[in-house]
């Protein structure tokens, strides 16, 4: 789980994976959804750019350098305490539920899996698409779970509004509680 990052779009005085939607963390409900999926193990990725988080955490941390998400799951998969496959996800989908999770273990069938929306649901949907790119003529737009292991790339396109809301501004904040 992927817990570190500073938030600068959010416009927040309060650490990202701390903020609420719907009362809750955006970091708890991450838990709860991992919590409630055939995840055998919970592991919070850190950095010190959410020092309150890891405090907050019940879980085991890995400390990663706050140098943006690539870098920060770099450190994190080199830790000992993973062995691939490794589902990562990122806090910021407040919506995710366990049969979304197990969904996408699922649909996992060795080496990597890439999880994407296409881009025009997330406009569809009002929340912000960042980051796009052009897969098989469609743009898309990757969603904060995959699962990261050796072998062939594969990608998952849903339509699934879980893993389509990640949380990046307070505009999405005010998507995500709409479909609470």
């Amino acid at each position: 789980m992927m817990c570190g990052g500073r938030g600068t779009r959010l416009d927040t005085k309060v650490e990202k994976p701390l903020f609420r939607i719907g009362g809750v963390p955006m970091v708890g409900r991450v838990v709860g959804a991992l919590e409630d999926s055939a995840v055998e193990r919970i592991i919070a990725a850190t950095s010190p750019n959410a020092p309150e988080t890891q405090s907050c955490l019940d879980v085991p941390c890995i400390e990663t350098p706050g140098e943006g998400y690539v870098a920060d799951l770099d450190a994190a998969l080199n830790d000992d305490q993973l062995s691939q496959p490794v589902l990562t996800v990122a806090i910021d989908l407040p919506l995710l539920d366990g049969e979304i999770v197990d969904r996408v273990l699922d649909r996992h069938s060795g080496g990597s899996l890439s999880v994407l929306v296409p881009a025009s649901l997330k406009r569809e949907l009002g929340v912000s698409d960042d980051t796009t790119f052009e897969s098989g003529n469609r743009e898309v737009a990757p969603t904060g779970i995959n699962v990261v292991g050796d072998g062939p790339d594969d990608a998952w396109l849903t339509w699934d509004r879980r893993v389509a809301v990640n949380v990046n501004t307070l505009a999405d904040a005010r998507v995500a509680e709409q479909w609470l």
